[in-house]
Formats: structure tokens, sequence, C-alpha cells
């Protein structure tokens, strides 16, 4: 059944960076890698250029990944490894940033540090993902020196990253829910999830479809919605699969497509970015 989210009541949860636009009835539209399947960025992921792209399209909200060096270097980067989309090999966390000089993204950029990216763009959000449990103090840190616990949002598939890095911060920051979380948000009775999630998590993020299995249906909407918590699905490169799930009322998209997202939530009133 189609919803229509003109109407949807979406979940209010005190964070500046989850509630954006929802008074307007705006859905969240995040760059993922800064938009790596965009025409225009074949190879440049999770670049500088790639971010500037999306926030010149419009978006508020960037996906991107941190992994920590050797000589403990916070780096904005999906892999553990150089190999797939920089000029270099080897594994990050055995390298010292001093090591890194000649690994450019594409054959043409550098590595950005997640320090940077904040500095460079200090009015925009960022879904930070921890893929390593030495990034974890770090991020905090930074999160902690720089004050943007209002305009960071952490996920992991570590469910003990995200206690540790909760651990470490001065003020809430907005976290989503881990592996076990889903399960239990997706599938536990509702009465039990309720009580096992309160404090774990703020914000569902997850795929459409896992191993064969539909996770994100009308019934998994509103159920999070009752909980007050948002529910933003990844990574949705399809114009049908995107009208599919915005039918259903999540509060927010991950793209690699940022020039289709942005043209489907143009078409359907839902834009909350920059015009």
């Amino acid at each position: 059944m189609d919803v229509d989210t003109a109407r949807v009541t979406r979940p209010h949860t005190g964070f500046p960076y989850l509630d954006a636009g929802r008074d307007s009835g705006g859905v969240l539209a995040f760059a993922h890698r800064g938009g790596a399947h965009h025409p225009d960025l074949v190879g440049l992921e999770n670049t500088l250029t790639a971010f500037e792209h999306a926030v010149g399209l419009g978006y508020t909200h960037l996906e991107t990944d941190v992994h920590l060096t050797s000589d403990g270097v916070l780096l904005a980067f999906h892999d553990g490894v150089l190999d797939r989309v920089t000029t270099s090999t080897g594994t990050i966390a055995d390298l010292a940033y001093v090591d890194l000089a000649d690994a450019l993204i594409g054959g043409r950029e550098p590595i950005p540090l997640m320090a940077d990216l904040l500095e460079q763009f200090p009015r925009t959000c960022f879904n930070i993902d921890l893929k390593s449990d030495a990034a974890v103090p770090v991020l905090a840190a930074l999160v902690e020196r720089t004050g943007a616990h209002h305009r960071v949002g952490i996920g992991s598939f570590s469910e003990t990253r995200l206690r540790d890095f909760r651990r470490r911060v001065s003020r809430p920051v907005a976290t989503s829910y881990g592996p076990l979380g889903v399960s239990l948000g997706r599938f536990a009775p509702r009465l039990l999830a309720e009580m096992v999630l309160r404090g774990r998590g703020d914000a569902f993020q997850v795929p459409h479809r896992l191993r064969g299995a539909t996770l994100v249906t009308e019934g998994f909407v509103e159920r999070a919605h009752a909980a007050g918590r948002p529910v933003h699905v990844w990574t949705v490169d399809d114009p049908a699969e995107m009208h599919e799930l915005l039918d259903l009322g999540v509060d927010g998209l991950m793209t690699d497509r940022t020039d289709v997202l942005r043209e489907v939530l143009v078409d359907r009133g839902l834009w909350r970015g920059t015009p």
C-alpha cells in the first residue's frame, strides 16, 4: 500500500542531525561517499571533489567511512586496503600517513582527512561509518575538539564500536543501530524490541534487502516511527526503488547517484537541500 509521504509524521529525535527538514516534510538525502557513481565522479569516491560536487547539488548530508593509519591519522576512506581505488597497495592500519603520499584515488586525488572535511564543510552534516576499532577514540576526540556533536551521525557494523563511541563523547551524538539492534527492531516482538533497544541507537540505517530477505517494509517503518526512530536506507541508486521506499514513508535515502535521488525528491516535493 502506498503511503502519502506528504502526510507522514516523521519521528522527532531531538538530534538536529536527524530532525533536519522534519517540519517541512522533507526526506534526508545522503550523498554516499560523495556520490560515488555520479557520471561526473567515476573513480573519485570519498574525495574532496566528490563531496564538493554533492554540496554543489544541494546535499546537506554527506556519507563517508573512517580508518586509522598506524600513526593515528583518521582518514575518510571506505576500504581497509588501498588497492581497489588508489594507485597504491597495502593496508591502511599498517601504514603511516607519510606513506600514503602516493596513494591517489582515481589516480588523481589524495585521501582526505576526516578533520579536513569537517573544516571544509562547516555547515554540512556527515554520516560516518566506523570501520575499525582503532578509529573509535580518535573520531570521538575529533568530535569533541570540533564541537561537531550536532552535525555528525555515527554508524558501524560493530555494536562494540558504537557503544565505545557513545561512552567517549561528552554530549549525545546521533548513532544508528548495529546489526543486533536492526534484527531486534525488525523481527523481535515489539515490546521486547522497544525495551532492549532503548538507549542503544537513534536511527535505523539499513539496506532495503539483505541476503534475499526484505528488511524495509511498511510494517517496519511504522514500527520504527512508533518507537520514535527514523529509517534511512542504503545504498539506493535506482529511481523505481527510491519511489518504492518513499511510498513506504522512509525518512532518508543514501545513494551513489546523487543526480537521480535529487531529481526524484524534487519531483515529489520532498527535496530539502539547497536549490
